[in-house]
């Protein structure tokens, strides 16, 4: 917990914000120059403190060279050049780097220059030290934008107040607190606090607690921490509640009248063991000329999700499910996720579908794209589709089986099963011909108790039968995206929401280059065309399967790659290597699909193109969703990971160093992917210095090295369940 920092008061009249609130008038009128009596006006000040205030803080801009004298008396901003607008990457240790489109680098803000800007905020800035071989440093003006003003953290009281200390190791200030503004917070107690005001004479912003989550390291209470640390929230409020419940769910026969009736066509699902919500179900059947009908066969979301509702409004403002290791937190309420929509066994449902004929090479012939009606006949686990394909037989046996009991499965969907296992493969392979990349990452998954608590750690492998689903998914994602986008072979101007990922960046594939290099994986990532590069990069994460730095080396490859993104703009997917792409497949736990559905059904329906502003909007509001929830739910991962450790102290693990700095390596444990830090004052055999160039930490008197890649013996030192963080004492080096 951080020393409680220092707290000015207020003293008369002083004016909060003095140097924004200048800069602000300035910037409103570059070319214009003011005296302070015009400022004084603009900013309703009458009285002569007041006055002499703007007239001091004048001359101490003037003397900063940020603003100019123009004429005796009257100022004005300094060159425009030198200011620009972006956002700040804030540091641990209270420094900052500001990040600008136009200027080719990230620029140094030290803390003192940061005027209370915090990470992730859009400022404008002023830059100086532009002179060649001279370090570049930015001085914040202004805060255009806060990114957030809601922290969690830990209460510390005094008698007449508290200061919350954030758990965000950005936030580089606490939160001064009045005792009437604690909502009867006790001491060390986590809670949700509220940035209110940031007064120029203090060190610290003023806050008010929202909410009192509980004792740290509690459970729920960390659980509940990492969702708002994030903005996300964790319960419905009563109105949506209340709306989603008065839905009318019957099936009616007027509505199947709209529809095409596939309900008597052979479908079934499959998903993980533990899922409660299926978006998507697959129909098979034969056709007289030796092709397949296959359908892809989504939750028709958008048929109970209309705009301008509570409901709606909820959804977009979530815009994504948040898969936490030990819950999910939906993006709908349950009436909807887990039943109205989702494609439950031996229920009828209403569905959008993408319907296609598919030759025995997996050409696609025919395709159909409407709303229909189906009935799912079975449920499958991955692991029990799984032991169709493998065995190709109709038994299930009892280990594996989701109901606990052996059973037999009509030859009719074994058929089915094994022959879309077929098409998906050669579906595959055409992809990986075409340039796209092979991400099949292990996932850590944990084995819990009835009280949430981790009992166990295992890697997921993803095996053919979760290949066969991505495949069609992507099949319909791909065809839905061209559908729309393409007509005759050329782009259309119809507005879409398209799923986009941009090629991945030089620099960073030449610097994935020299570190696995260091492995001995001597093979050069070829960077000469999107196809030579993708090549490149499959061969090498095919080298490292299997391997001890496998985890390693394919974080570091995902790392090299673009973001994807939702946007209008189509410029195709790199990772994929499909020119169209677009999320049709998931609308119970993804916005963008349900604005996908809406904009598919518009166009089935013969309407013109909508303008794209307001999509646009609408998928960057859903990327920094996605964005948010994709760190809580590793957030989550790393909290759950020191829970486990925390059993496990003391005890020997091998381990490889995934990665070095200046204060030590991070190990990751082999057998269970936790990661981390043998701090590099402990390690006492010798004194060490981080060679950066080596990614490697140098002992002086011996030349002993600790590199990225090594194996190394370590036990478990400390857990911090409230910074999710391990701490491992090195005990060797293993010679492989």
């Amino acid at each position: 917990m951080s020393k409680r920092k220092e707290i000015y008061k207020k003293k008369g009249n002083v004016i909060k914000d003095l140097t924004q609130r200048i800069s602000k008038i300035l910037n409103q009128s570059p070319d214009k120059s003011f005296n302070y009596r015009q400022i004084c006006a603009k900013l309703e000040i009458t009285d002569t403190n007041g006055r002499n205030q703007i007239i001091q803080k004048l001359e101490e801009l003037k003397t900063q060279k940020k603003i100019e004298e123009t004429e005796r008396g009257k100022y004005k901003m300094a060159a425009l050049s030198k200011y620009y607008t972006g956002t700040i990457d804030a540091t641990a240790n209270g420094n900052g780097y500001f990040i600008c489109d136009e200027l080719e680098r990230d620029v140094y803000i030290p803390s003192r220059n940061l005027n209370r800007a915090l990470h992730k905020d859009t400022v404008k800035i002023y830059l100086y030290h532009r002179q060649k071989n001279s370090r570049e440093e930015g001085d914040v003006v202004e805060i255009v934008k806060r990114a957030k003003t809601e922290f969690v953290g830990v209460v510390q009281l005094n008698n007449n107040f508290g200061f919350v200390i954030p758990d965000d190791s950005k936030m580089y200030s606490d939160i001064f607190v009045p005792k009437n503004k604690l909502k009867n917070a006790e001491d060390g107690v986590k809670v949700l606090v509220k940035m209110v005001d940031w007064p120029e004479n203090s060190k610290n912003p003023f806050g008010e607690v929202l909410e009192v989550l509980g004792k740290p390291g509690d459970h729920d209470t960390e659980i509940h921490s990492i969702l708002l640390e994030y903005g996300l929230p964790y319960k419905f409020e009563e109105k949506v509640e209340n709306e989603a419940e008065k839905l009318p769910i019957e099936i009616t026969k007027e509505e199947i009248g709209k529809r095409r009736d596939m309900r008597n066509d052979l479908t079934f699902t499959i998903d993980p063991k533990d899922a409660k919500d299926f978006d998507d179900a697959l129909s098979f059947k034969t056709m007289e000329n030796g092709n397949y009908e296959i359908g892809i066969h989504i939750a028709d979301v958008s048929h109970y999700l209309h705009e301008n509702t509570f409901l709606d409004d909820e959804a977009y403002n979530r815009a994504t499910s948040v898969y936490l290791v030990d819950r999910v937190v939906p993006m709908l309420p349950e009436v909807l996720s887990n039943g109205v929509c989702s494609l439950r066994p031996n229920e009828e449902k209403l569905t959008f579908s993408a319907v296609f004929e598919i030759n025995k090479k997996a050409h696609v012939i025919n395709e159909w794209f409407g709303r229909t009606v189906t009935y799912s006949d079975q449920r499958f686990a991955y692991e029990e589709a799984q032991e169709i394909i493998e065995s190709k037989s109709d038994i299930i046996s009892q280990n594996i089986s989701i109901t606990g009991k052996q059973y037999n499965v009509q030859p009719e969907i074994v058929t089915a099963v094994l022959k879309l296992d077929e098409l998906a493969k050669i579906l595959r392979k055409k992809r990986l011909q075409q340039g796209a990349i092979t991400f099949d990452r292990a996932e850590v998954k944990f084995i819990l108790d009835e009280n949430s608590e981790p009992t166990g750690v295992y890697f997921k492998e993803a095996k053919e039968a979760n290949k066969l689903i991505e495949e069609f998914m992507l099949l319909a994602n791909r065809k839905v995206a061209e559908f729309v986008g393409r007509s005759k072979g050329l782009p259309t101007k119809n507005t879409f929401i398209y799923r986009v990922h941009d090629e991945p960046n030089d620099d960073k594939l030449a610097a994935l280059q020299t570190i696995v290099s260091k492995f001995g994986y001597s093979n050069k990532i070829d960077m000469s065309s999107k196809e030579s590069t993708a090549a490149s990069l499959n061969k090498l994460l095919s080298d490292v399967s299997g391997k001890s730095e496998a985890n390693m080396i394919e974080t570091l490859a995902v790392r090299t790659m673009s973001k994807a993104v939702y946007t209008t703009e189509n410029i195709g997917h790199y990772g994929l290597a499909f020119d169209y792409y677009s999320h049709f497949t998931s609308p119970i736990r993804r916005y963008p699909d349900v604005m996908t559905h809406r904009l598919l059904q518009h166009y089935l329906s013969g309407g013109k193109s909508p303008k794209a502003e307001i999509y646009e909007e609408k998928c960057k509001h859903s990327s920094e969703r996605e964005y948010l929830a994709t760190s809580a739910e590793r957030q989550s991962i790393k909290y759950m990971q020191v829970k486990y450790m925390e059993k496990h102290m003391d005890q020997e693990f091998k381990g490889v160093i995934s990665g070095v700095t200046e204060w030590g390596i991070y190990v990751e444990i082999i057998e269970n992917g936790c990661e981390g830090m043998c701090r590099i004052r402990e390690i006492k055999d010798d004194f060490y210095i981080f060679d950066e160039k080596q990614y490697a930490l140098v002992g002086q008197s011996s030349n002993n090295i600790y590199q990225l890649g090594d194996q190394v013996l370590i036990k478990v030192k400390r857990t911090d369940l409230e910074r999710k963080h391990l701490d491992f004492t090195l005990l060797e080096k293993i010679n492989k």
